[in-house]
């Protein structure tokens, strides 16, 4: 086991870390995990729309990315490597799929707080329903950029899609969305 020092806030890096995985302390890889594992999982709820599954694609994300964790050279972000991971993960596991849909519709009725959830829950339902009617780029793209909080740079490291055209993803999904949801302006409805 490799000693590491810790950086100011007493947590090793992720590179400090990844170099104590391939040099042997297997164990310290669970430190990656918990540290990326709310995105990956994030993520998967993106693509599935199921806990159960999101959980799955999570653990066969971080399985894979340790057997290629040699081949991290280190030019990104670690999280930005592993998302890339993920994403091509998802879609491969969409494709297998032939975009099975979930069941929705289970929801608490009568539980004190459910009027606040229940238009928080249908507000967030009626943007995922409009951002399944964009172009599948523009759609992948307003994801990574809204709900990962992520750069056009990483996501452009992600998608493999150029950074303009990451930016004209973005605009137009955003005007999409503001027409659809009832929010554009006199000038984006003549668009």
């Amino acid at each position: 086991m490799s000693v590491v020092v810790a950086s100011e806030s007493g947590e090793p890096s992720d590179a400090e870390v990844i170099s104590r995985v391939l040099g042997g302390d297997t164990e310290a890889y669970a430190i990656l995990v918990r540290r990326h594992r709310s995105r990956v999982f994030r993520l998967g709820m993106g693509f599935f729309h199921d806990e159960d599954d999101a959980a799955d694609f999570a653990q066969d994300v971080f399985i894979k990315a340790y057997t290629a964790l040699g081949s991290f050279r280190g030019r990104s972000q670690f999280s930005t490597w592993l998302l890339r991971i993920a994403y091509n993960t998802a879609i491969n596991a969409k494709k297998r799929r032939k975009e099975q849909l979930p069941l929705d519709g289970e929801e608490l009725v009568g539980a004190p707080g459910v009027d606040e959830t229940h238009l928080r829950d249908e507000a967030l339902q009626a943007v995922r329903d409009a951002i399944v009617d964009l172009p599948p780029r523009q759609a992948l793209c307003i994801e990574l950029f809204f709900y990962y909080d992520l750069k056009y740079v990483e996501i452009s490291e992600i998608t493999g899609f150029p950074v303009n055209t990451i930016k004209s993803h973005v605009f137009r999904a955003k005007r999409f969305l503001r027409l659809r949801l009832g929010g554009g302006s006199e000038a984006d409805r003549a668009l």
